[in-house]
C-alpha cells in the first residue's frame, strides 16, 4: 500500500513522484505533506471518474478538476486562490514526472495553469501626504538627524528598504556646494545589482545635516561600522526600526493612510509618471529587471488622467 492510501496505478504513481521531488528538490517535509494532501485530493477526482491509470487521463479531466478547486466541485473542500494554484502546480509536476518517465505519451497538464491573482495596484499615498510626513519627522537630536534624513532619501530614490538600511557612507556620491553635477548613491537591488540614482535637494540637506551634526555622535557608541544610518548603539539600522521611524512619523503628521517603508517607494514612482517621467526612466530609477513590472504604476496615474480630463474638458460631463 502506498503512502497515498491505495495500492493503485494512481497511487503508486504519486507515490513515485513524491519520493522523487522529495530527494531531487529537497522539498521541506512541510511543502512535500502539501505535495501529498493535493494530490491525494487529485488522485481522489480521477477515481471518481473511474480513471485508474496515468495513461487514462486526459486534458479534460485535468481542467476539470482545476476549475473545480475553488468551489468545491472537484469533490473536496472549496479552496483559496494559493492554496488552488499550490495545487495545480502539484499536478503539473507530476505529469511532466510521468511523461519523462514513459508512463505517459503526453503531458495533458502542460497547458493547464494555476489561477492568477489580480492584479493589485501600489499602495501610493499624495504627495501632501508624503510631504507632512517627511517634515513631522525627525528632530535636532543624532536620531532625530537620521531619522529624517532617512525617510527624505528613501523617498528622494525609491530605494527599497533593504537597500536603505544596507547603505554604506562610501556608496554615496554628495556633489560640492560649487559643484553642479548631480548627487548620486550607488544601490545594490536584487541579485546585487547594481544602479546609481539621483539625490533630491532637500534629502540632499537633510543627509548632510545628518553626516555633519548626527551620525558622528551615534558612531561613537558602536564599533566602527561603514554603514550609512546607525541605530542608537552604533550599528546599522534594522529595516524593523525604520518601519517603526516612518510609522511613527506618520502618526505624528496625522496620516491615517496604512504606510511602510515600500509605500515611499510607490509613491515615489506614482509621483513620477504623474509629473511626466518615462517609464523607462522609472523602471531604471527602481531597479526593475522588466519594464512590465514598472508599468504598473501607470494603472495609479490613469485616476488622476481622468479626474483633469473630467475637470477640463469642456464636454467630459453632461
Amino acid at each position: 500500500m502506498t503512502a497515498s492510501g491505495t495500492t493503485t496505478a494512481l497511487g503508486r504513481g504519486i507515490e513515485e513522484y513524491l519520493q522523487h521531488v522529495g530527494v531531487e528538490r529537497g522539498l521541506a517535509a512541510n511543502t512535500l505533506a502539501a505535495y501529498r494532501r493535493d494530490l491525494l485530493r487529485y488522485e481522489h477526482f480521477l477515481s471518481a471518474a473511474r480513471v485508474c491509470a496515468p495513461a487514462d487521463i486526459t486534458r479534460h479531466h485535468v481542467s476539470t478538476f482545476a476549475q473545480g478547486l475553488s468551489d468545491g466541485a472537484d469533490g473536496g473542500a472549496a479552496l483559496a486562490l494559493r492554496s488552488a494554484a499550490r495545487t495545480i502546480v502539484a499536478v503539473r509536476g507530476l505529469h511532466k514526472f510521468w511523461a519523462l518517465e514513459g508512463l505517459t505519451e503526453a503531458d495533458p497538464a502542460a497547458d493547464v495553469h494555476p489561477p492568477m491573482a489580480g492584479r493589485r495596484l501600489p499602495k501610493a499615498i499624495s504627495v501632501g501626504d508624503v510631504t507632512r510626513i517627511l517634515e513631522a519627522a525627525g528632530s535636532d537630536t543624532a536620531a532625530g538627524l537620521r531619522d529624517a534624513a532617512m525617510l527624505e532619501f528613501l523617498y528622494s530614490t525609491g530605494a527599497r528598504i533593504s537597500e536603505a538600511v544596507g547603505l554604506d557612507v562610501d556608496d554615496l556620491v554628495l556633489a560640492a556646494s560649487d559643484d553642479a553635477g548631480p548627487s548620486l548613491v550607488r544601490l545594490f537591488g536584487k541579485g546585487s545589482k547594481e544602479r546609481l540614482v539621483p539625490i533630491g535637494s532637500y534629502a540632499l540637506r537633510a543627509l548632510e545635516a545628518y553626516l555633519v551634526r548626527g551620525r558622528g555622535s551615534l558612531a561613537a557608541k558602536g564599533k566602527g561600522t561603514p554603514a550609512l544610518f546607525l541605530n542608537t548603539r552604533g550599528g546599522r539600522i534594522s529595516r524593523q526600526s525604520a518601519w517603526t521611524i516612518l510609522k511613527a512619523a506618520a502618526e505624528r503628521a496625522q496620516v491615517e493612510a496604512d504606510v511602510s517603508p515600500h509605500t515611499l517607494r510607490h509613491s515615489f514612482a506614482t509621483h513620477l509618471l504623474e509629473g511626466g517621467a518615462d517609464v523607462r526612466v522609472v523602471q531604471e530609477l527602481l531597479g526593475h529587471a522588466s519594464v512590465t513590472t514598472t508599468q504598473v504604476y501607470t494603472l495609479v496615474t490613469a485616476d488622476t488622467l481622468r479626474e483633469v480630463y473630467a475637470a477640463a474638458h469642456p464636454r467630459a460631463l453632461g
